[in-house]
């Protein structure tokens, strides 16, 4: 019989395994290729002293032959909870030096238990991918521990913030763990997300094709838009991970944490009467308007390289969260295609899930012709932007700095769609195109036989531009609140805000919408 003494010693041997992980060797070559192991990635993102880890002892239960001599404590993924400044959440690190982090059943269900957990006590849950994908050696039983994961990635999805780091390889089926949840970080040059490998595209589809170009962190966050945010290395990456918690609240019976505000909530910015050019075809930044209206000038911006027609993000007013949605004339003119339909409208749907009000600038020339547009699905995907904007209940406020044509005007969060609070500045245009494709088209017979087509044409625009490219006949009819001059957006916004804090909206009783996906 082991004596107290054994059991004592026997304790810290097996708390020494585990926080060797797969032992110095290993460790040294992910330090190597400038990672952070798991651990010391989860100690920089809570709080010091406050992770209590769950499941230390797992170990894999593989019969495959040779497997009994490869099980390490903790078996390639590190789970607990903790405070990240201040407030409790769930976190799991997957261990590459474990058998290069692969899932298994068993650490699967630590994963599992964990997003469980997180759900039950209503804290956002941070999930640190660097595996391989699922264990080859249990077969099956690895797959469901992935499907395991999916199945409460979907679950928790609206109730609890779910943000993945990719931080290393993310590949196979379980790359669609990090795509069910919120937001997704990666890191440059050292993370990978992919389905199907290099190795075996040029095999099936003889293209030649490198790790980096095929699911690198940049091809993520400018091309496919799986990515939210890229990070330079580990320890950029986890700041930034902090810096998206502090606006999120900790799950969807919370508002988002407020900060007492040290910009007053009355000031006027003179200098945005100086940033619409009398020009409608001469671009300006809106990040600048954000920047002069929002507390501080202090805007967290999503998806910064993708789609940057259009611009979303969070930041304060009067220390409340909003979500921010703008067209940016800076990119395409801010008109709207099929990625910039989509990256709102996730966002939109974010926003609404998690009680954040929705401030819309609107700059928007219609949405974006072409064959290519078409046939890809724009009237489907555009369409997925409508009906975020509709199913939000929380309150929405627009302001519309200048053009708002066509469709493009009823989708981009109009009184139509249950807006609340609608403004626009006198350089705003609303109308169902811009004045010279209007006028081609009311007055072509005119223009063809006029003596001087070119006068009459110009003749045409300056009438058409006097009856519609203007805030005052959409004002006259109900569908906008106010026209203010530019400088007082920031208090009418926060005053509008104040007043709709206490708004309640019901949708139609159902199961869930069917969005055109």
């Amino acid at each position: 019989m082991e004596s107290k003494k054994e059991k004592y010693k026997k304790l810290e041997e097996n708390r020494k395994k585990a926080l060797l992980s797969g032992g110095e060797a290993r460790i040294k070559k992910i330090h190597e290729s400038g990672r952070l192991t798991a651990r010391e990635r989860l100690h920089l993102l809570f709080d010091d002293g406050t992770f209590q880890e769950t499941g230390v002892f797992v170990t894999h239960r593989s019969s495959w032959p040779g497997m009994d001599k490869k099980k390490i404590v903790g078996d390639g993924v590190i789970c607990g909870h903790g405070l990240v400044n201040g407030r409790i959440t769930f976190s799991f690190a997957q261990d590459f030096s474990v058998l290069g982090g692969s899932l298994s059943e068993a650490n699967s269900g630590k994963i599992t238990r964990l997003q469980e957990m997180a759900m039950e006590n209503g804290a956002p849950i941070i999930g640190m991918n660097d595996s391989g994908g699922a264990r080859i050696q249990e077969g099956v039983a690895s797959l469901a521990g992935v499907a395991d994961i999916f199945l409460r990635n979907t679950l928790a999805s609206g109730v609890i913030p779910q943000i993945s780091a990719i931080m290393g390889p993310s590949a196979g089926g379980a790359v669609y763990s990090p795509a069910l949840t919120d937001f997704v970080f990666m890191v440059d040059g050292t993370s990978h997300m992919f389905i199907t490998g290099p190795n075996v595209i040029k095999k099936v589809t003889h293209e030649d094709v490198s790790q980096e170009e095929l699911g690198g962190a940049t091809t993520h966050n400018t091309k496919s838009g799986v990515a939210h945010f890229l990070a330079d290395d580990d320890e950029e990456c986890i700041e930034m991970i902090k810096e998206l918690l502090s606006f999120l609240p900790q799950n969807n019976l919370e508002t988002p944490p407020y900060l007492t505000p040290s910009d007053s909530p009355s000031r006027t910015e003179p200098r945005l009467r100086e940033i619409v050019p009398n020009d409608p075809k001469t671009p300006y930044d809106i990040q600048e308007v954000i920047n002069l209206i929002v507390d501080n000038g202090e805007f967290f911006e999503i998806q910064p390289l993708h789609s940057k027609n259009i611009v979303i993000g969070l930041a304060r007013m009067n220390g409340h969260v909003i979500g921010i949605v703008a067209n940016q004339p800076m990119h395409i003119a801010g008109v709207l295609d099929i990625d910039s339909s989509i990256k709102a409208a996730r966002f939109i749907r974010f926003c609404d899930a998690f009680n954040i009000p929705l401030l819309t600038f609107e700059d928007v020339p219609g949405f974006m012709p072409g064959t290519d547009q078409e046939w890809q699905g724009i009237i489907k995907h555009g369409a997925k932007l409508i009906f975020a904007y509709c199913e939000a209940t929380v309150p929405k406020l627009t302001v519309i700095t200048r053009k708002a044509y066509g469709g493009a005007y009823c989708v981009m969060s109009s009184k139509h769609i249950r807006s609340d609070y609608n403004v626009a500045w006198p350089t705003a245009e609303l109308a169902v195109m811009g004045a010279e494709g209007a006028a081609n088209i009311l007055y072509r017979n005119a223009i063809k036989t006029s003596k001087n087509p070119e006068k009459e044409l110009s003749e045409k625009i300056d009438e058409y531009e006097k009856a519609f490219a203007n805030p005052y006949v959409a004002a006259s009819l109900g569908y906008l609140d106010d026209v203010i001059m530019p400088e007082n957006t920031r208090p009418m916004i926060i005053r509008a805000l104040e007043n709709l804090s206490n708004k309640r909206q019901e949708m139609p009783p159902k199961k869930h919408g069917n969005i055109p996906l």
